[in-house]
């Protein structure tokens, strides 16, 4: 005999019991009445017996559909039927959604930073000075934007030595040091530049950043279309290294190629790129606002907070050192969120402003680095154009040429350090070394996270201490190290 409704539900979430009957475990017997008459008054069915063949069926009743859901809330119903962790246990707390807490975080960290901007107006005024932005200092850089406008002749000499191989009117060695005179002078010629005039260390780092850029292009350039040449002629040779050659990628080097590899938002060249279908102004114009605000932002923390702190400080190094700890650490948020504004207006607004412009496709100009478990992570992630072109051109011709895997790491640290320092000493006219050795210290940071990592399986340790290297410790003593040399240099040459 079928249990009463209230009991078959029941025992259909508490599992077959010593007391549930013969077919309390059987399927088709659960949660399904019988078509009897004690069904029908259950269904509110006013005949209170069967309905004979051809009967009209009983009119709706809204509590029949009610009814089973009423079951679940019987007091006979069970309130706890299987084990369960807490959301915020370690077992469970990574399969949760952490949507409401980010939310809350965002809503506390405007709140609070909405609070300290309105006690520092009211203690110390807007400190922005208009020659933040424009200067009578600025008219004196014109060496600067001259050495800037003629840049762009280095691309055009090389795309005359490659049309020259091309032609077979030089050989494969002559061309080879054309490219290495080319390269050579497109990061001497500003640097002298810079170094023969007194010009504002913002506008120095702006030449030497774009003769960085240019210097990574035209390495490429030279690079590949050497590639390009060795396969070619083993195509023609018939032994293509088993791989199969698209054509579209060993086409010749043109002015068009080149023009479009120039102003392209990537490091590495090819003949052809991966192109969207069209250009979307109206996007274009909402990122270029945006890119305005944090531009603004930017300033406006930098001359609001980031100078008054690093004005009243002492060098790190020769003052007090708990005096040295406390400026590091006030100096600190500011840093990280200039930093991060920066990187949110370069990497995502002006590289996808490019993008969109010459419909460039790859759009992958960072991935997910604030997720590092290891600093080796965040330097594969960050800065995608520049990890593609070290991988492209330095690591994997270093493993080729027969190089450990870690001696191939430690080339590719060294050149990205002494590029480092370029473009912060040169404009700064010091040569310290702080930022050489700022990005060569990450190379023991690799390890050691990499070692907690493998030590402690799914806790975030390597992103905490790559956080805590980076933020808290790493750009605020570099801030600190070079404003004091300059400050320094500054005093000695006005004596």
């Amino acid at each position: 005999m079928a249990p009463p409704p209230s009991m078959a539900a029941a025992s259909d979430r508490a599992g077959p019991g010593p007391d549930a009957g013969a077919g309390a475990g059987e399927p088709s017997l659960r949660l399904r009445r019988a078509p009897s008459a004690d069904a029908g008054d259950l269904a509110g069915d006013s005949s209170g017996g069967r309905r004979e063949n051809g009967d009209p069926p009983p009119p709706p009743n809204p509590q029949q559909h009610q009814q089973p859901e009423m079951l679940h809330y019987r007091a006979s119903a069970p309130a706890h039927r299987r084990v369960k962790e807490s959301p915020l246990s370690s077992d469970a707390i990574f399969r949760q959604s952490h949507a409401g807490l980010l939310n809350l975080c965002i809503v506390v960290l405007i709140a609070v930073n909405s609070r300290l901007i309105i006690e520092n107006l009211m203690k110390y005024g807007l400190l922005i000075r208009a020659g933040f932005w424009f200067s009578a200092r600025s008219l004196g850089d014109w060496p600067l934007l001259m050495c800037c406008l003629t840049l762009p002749i280095f691309p055009l000499v090389a795309l005359m030595a490659e049309k020259l191989i091309r032609r077979k009117l030089i050989g494969e060695h002559v061309v080879i040091l054309l490219h290495i005179i080319i390269t050579t002078s497109v990061i001497i010629y500003p640097a002298v530049v810079i170094l023969k005039c007194e010009s504002a260390v913002l506008s120095g780092f702006v030449l030497m950043f774009l003769a960085s850029i240019m210097w990574m292009k035209l390495v490429s350039y030279a690079h590949t279309n050497y590639d390009i040449r060795v396969l070619s002629k083993s195509t023609e040779k018939g032994a293509a290294y088993g791989n199969y050659v698209d054509p579209e990628n060993i086409k010749d080097p043109t002015i068009k190629s080149l023009l479009y590899f120039m102003l392209a938002p990537t490091l590495c060249y090819q003949p052809t790129y991966p192109r969207t279908t069209c250009i979307r102004k109206g996007w274009v114009i909402r990122q270029l606002v945006k890119c305005l605000i944090f531009t603004g932002l930017m300033g406006f923390i930098i001359e609001q907070y980031i100078n008054p702190i690093v004005k009243n400080s002492k060098h790190p190094l020769k003052g007090n050192f708990l005096n040295a700890i406390e400026r590091v650490l006030k100096l600190s948020v500011p840093t990280l969120y200039v930093w991060l504004c920066m990187f949110y207006c370069f990497f995502h607004l002006w590289l996808n402003i490019l993008a969109e412009l010459l419909r460039f496709g790859d759009r992958e100009f960072y991935k997910d680095w604030w997720n590092a478990k290891t600093v080796e992570e965040y330097w594969r992630m960050w800065n995608m154009p520049v990890h593609k072109w070290i991988i492209r051109h330095i690591y994997f011709p270093c493993i080729r040429k027969g190089l450990p895997r870690g001696v191939a790491i430690l080339i590719s640290f060294l050149v990205s350090a002494v590029f480092h320092e370029i473009c912060v000493a040169v404009p700064c006219h010091i040569f310290k070394f702080w930022a050489f050795f700022g990005i060569m210290f990450q190379i023991p940071l690799v390890f050691l996270t990499r070692y907690l990592q493998d030590k402690f399986q799914n806790i975030m340790v390597g992103n905490m201490i790559f956080w805590f290297f980076f933020s808290i410790v790493g750009q605020p003593m570099c801030v600190l190290l070079y404003y004091h040399d300059v400050m320094n240099r500054q005093a000695q040459a006005s004596r």
